[in-house]
Formats: C-alpha cells, structure tokens, sequence
C-alpha cells in the first residue's frame, strides 16, 4: 500500500483539526495542502509508525512554524487574516499550546503521551495545558446558543452542557422551520445544528437558511463526519462526531466563539 492510500483515511479528521485550530475552512485546508505538499516532496522524511501521528506531527511542524507569521502574503492562504484578526485581542489571554492540546485531546482523541509528542512538551505538561486552554477560553466568551436537534435526549444534554458553559440557550428546533423562526427571534450568537431533522428537513438547509438572514458561526453534529469534509465545497469549519463527549463539545464551542467578532468577553 502507498503512502497516499495509507494517508487517506486521516485527511478529513486532519481537516477538521485544521479547521478548528485556525477558525476557517479556507486556512485550515490550505494548511492540510501544504501539509501534504511537503510529503509529497520529501516522502522520505515521513517519520516511521503510526501514520495518524506522522501526519499531524508533519501539520503541526508547519503549523509551528507558520502561525506566528503576519498574516499578509503568507503562502498558506490569504485567508488566514480573518481569522487572525478576530483571535488577536484573545490570544494575548490564550496560550496556543493550550488550545493545540485541547483540540488534539478533545476533538482528535489523541492520548497525552502522542499529544506531547505533537507539541514537543514533557507529557507532564499536558493536563495543565488542557486545564488553562479551558479556564482561558470559557472567561472570554458568553453567547446566545441555538439547538437544531430532532433527539429529545441529545438535545437535553446539548442544552445542559451548554448552560454549565455558562452561554444562555435562544431555543430548541426540532425541524428546518422552527430552526429558521427561532433564529430570526432570538438572533442567537451559535448555532449547534444536528443534519437530519424530525420532519425529515436538512439541518444542512436550516442553517443556510440562517446565514443568508445573519453571521453567526455554526457547529454541525453529525454521526458521519467524512460526508461534510471532503474538500470539495463550502464546508462547516467546526463539526464533531456523534455519539459525543461533553468535552469535545465544550471544546468545539469555545472555539467556535474565540474566533467570532460578535462574542464579547464574559463579564
């Protein structure tokens, strides 16, 4: 088997963590690009194992060396200053160690020994990390969450883990319709959309519908991920995977709001 096919299976999930960590789908895939631009030049320098953990080691190394650059002109997308500008005020208050390592842990799945592998710190260093990227993130940012979910029992516990965040809850709709009224009234600062909705209406469709009325970031839930990152389209930039943990979705809803304009500091 090449190293493309042995490749293959991890670029969505790769997609999704690039996503997350820079807040845009344009910027995360061009990283992914220059990602796989660079072991296509040196396919040699692959690092020997787990090919999941050579793969984002790679990303991470450009990531590293990179991120810190001005955005203007940078060679991995001019789109990257979108997200830049949003971040800067909050990243003075955001350790970027701790973010990578709550994406990596929460949203990825890696174990604290591959995520201080991934980082390049002593593995010691990881549960504090993970520790200060949450305490940083959910001090910045308080919202208004719609809940697109047709489940009772995934949208009680969406709710729950939302309120312990400490974010007001605009509503629950349980159908494109209600989505798109409840949206209109309450004009909520997140929206947190299932795709396949009671009356057999698109979540995908209800969001659309949304963002063509306001800008408000978007976090997709869904049991099958890959269908919404192949690349080839205008793609959510955060989404995770059911069944989910509630600090995956913790995660994904602090970073859905560190890189939003509207979101103002918590009080």
């Amino acid at each position: 088997m090449s190293l493309g096919q042995k490749l293959a299976p991890h670029l969505s999930l790769l997609r999704r963590y690039a996503r997350a960590l820079t807040g845009s789908q344009a910027s995360g895939d061009a990283y992914v690009r220059a990602t796989l631009q660079l072991i296509i030049e040196t396919p040699d320098s692959f690092p020997a194992g787990d090919v999941r953990m050579g793969l984002y080691r790679i990303f991470q190394q450009i990531w590293s060396a990179s991120h810190d650059r001005e955005p203007a002109g940078d060679a991995y997308g001019a789109e990257l200053s979108d997200a830049a500008e949003v971040a800067r005020a909050r990243l003075a208050a955001v350790t970027p160690l701790s973010r990578q390592a709550l994406l990596l842990s929460a949203l990825e799945g890696f174990s604290n020994a591959d995520i201080a592998s991934l980082i390049d710190v002593d593995v010691r260093e990881v549960d504090q990390l993970l520790a200060d990227a949450l305490v940083e993130i959910d001090r910045q940012t308080r919202s208004r969450v719609l809940i697109i979910e047709d489940e009772p029992i995934i949208a009680m516990d969406i709710e729950s883990i939302t309120r312990d965040m400490g974010h007001d809850v605009a509503g629950i709709a349980v159908t494109r319709n209600e989505a798109v009224a409840l949206a209109q009234s309450k004009r909520p600062g997140l929206v947190l959309a299932d795709i396949q909705l009671a009356d057999d209406s698109s979540g995908i469709d209800a969001v659309a519908d949304i963002l063509a009325d306001m800008e408000v970031p978007v976090i997709f839930i869904t049991a099958f991920p890959e269908r919404l990152l192949t690349g080839q389209r205008t793609e959510p930039t955060f989404l995770i995977t059911k069944p989910f943990q509630e600090h995956t979705l913790k995660a994904a809803i602090a970073q859905a709001l560190f890189f939003d304009r509207a979101t103002v500091p918590a009080a």
